[in-house]
This record gives C-alpha cells, sequence and structure tokens, in this order.
C-alpha cells in the first residue's frame, strides 16, 4: 500500500516488464554484485536492531565492484580543474591491479567557437577557450575498450554526454560543485536554513 502518487502503486504493470530487464546475463551479473557491494559497505548486519554504520569511502567501493565484476581495465573521465584528484585516483586504481586509462575533459583543444559559442559567454572573455568535450572523451575511453568508466568532476551537461557516449558503464566518483568543494549535497543539507 502506499499513496496514491506512489510509482509501486500506479506503475505497476511497468515495473513487472521494466523488472524482466534484470534477467538478460549482463545486467543480472552487474545488479547482483551491485547489491552485493552495497551490503558489504556495512558492518554487524547480522545485529537486531541492525544499526546502518557504514565503514567503506566510494573510492574503495569503485575498486571492490570492479573486482567483483572481473574488469581490467579502468577509464577515467575528469574535469581539467581536478587533476590532482584523477591523479590520485588514478595511482590507487594501479595500485589495485588495474589497468588505467585517463582522459581530461579538454581533450582535442576545440575552440569553444566551434559550437557557437560568443566571446561574451566564454569563461575567458577575450582569450582563446577550449571547449570541455565530453563525445571526445567517451571516444577515447571506446576505443580503448574500458570497461567501467569513472567519472571526476565532468560539467552539469557534459556528464550526461558523457554518460550518452560511453559504450561501458560509468560511475560517479567526484560530481563537481565548485562552491561546495564537490560536494552537491552540501546545498539539499542547508536548503532550510
Amino acid at each position: 500500500s502506499g499513496p496514491d502518487f506512489c510509482p509501486t502503486v500506479n506503475r505497476a504493470e511497468m515495473i513487472c516488464r521494466t523488472v524482466d530487464e534484470y534477467n538478460r546475463p549482463e545486467i543480472r551479473e552487474f545488479v547482483r554484485a551491485a547489491s552485493i557491494q552495497e551490503a558489504e559497505c556495512y558492518i554487524d548486519r547480522d545485529m537486531k536492531p541492525f544499526v546502518p554504520h557504514p565503514v567503506k569511502p566510494r573510492v574503495q567501493e569503485i575498486c571492490e565492484f570492479a573486482k567483483k565484476m572481473g574488469y581490467k581495465k579502468l577509464g577515467i573521465a575528469f574535469c581539467g580543474g581536478l587533476y590532482p584528484e584523477a591523479r590520485a585516483l588514478t595511482k590507487i586504481l594501479k595500485a589495485q591491479g588495474f589497468d588505467v586509462v585517463s582522459v581530461v575533459c579538454k581533450a582535442g583543444a576545440t575552440p569553444k567557437e566551434t559550437i557557437g559559442i560568443k566571446d561574451h559567454e566564454k569563461v575567458k572573455i577575450g582569450e582563446f577557450d577550449t571547449m570541455c568535450s565530453p563525445i571526445v572523451q567517451a571516444a577515447i575511453l571506446n576505443r580503448e575498450k574500458t570497461e567501467l568508466n569513472i567519472l571526476v568532476g565532468l560539467c552539469v551537461g557534459h556528464d550526461s554526454l558523457f554518460f550518452k557516449y560511453s559504450d561501458a558503464f560509468c560511475t560517479v566518483l567526484v560530481a563537481k560543485d565548485r562552491v561546495l568543494a564537490h560536494n552537491p549535497a552540501g546545498a539539499l543539507y542547508t536548503s532550510g536554513t
């Protein structure tokens, strides 16, 4: 039971059809590994009453999940403004035994004028300004045949294009938020104050 707007109540037929997608072999193993990973991020799960006590940071979760899936080659699509973070992630992933391919958002050095940006619309008014190119990032990682791509700080919209063009599954390690130290949930936590 639930309120009228609850999709479990008013979208039951669609949900039944959609749940069949989990029976596709490549999806089934992926969602199974993701569910196991979710559970393993808490300790004392057998204690009653269960009090959620998370113990793993997302970087560790990504490494463990990639190993569960048997992935060897990981891609990093990162923003040039988060180069130190991408470099640190690369070191961690390599130390965990992964082959890592990374590509910065400005790959190709394509002028913003190429997409119709006018000078007053640039970040660097009156100067050469390279566009972010998430489609190029996805194409490079596709060519490298990465098995899981990790986003590190791609801009809103650019991240969406990367998801659309990536052949591999994707996950986000860092969501860009220039004001809140890349913690966009901070705005939600303070929305009532």
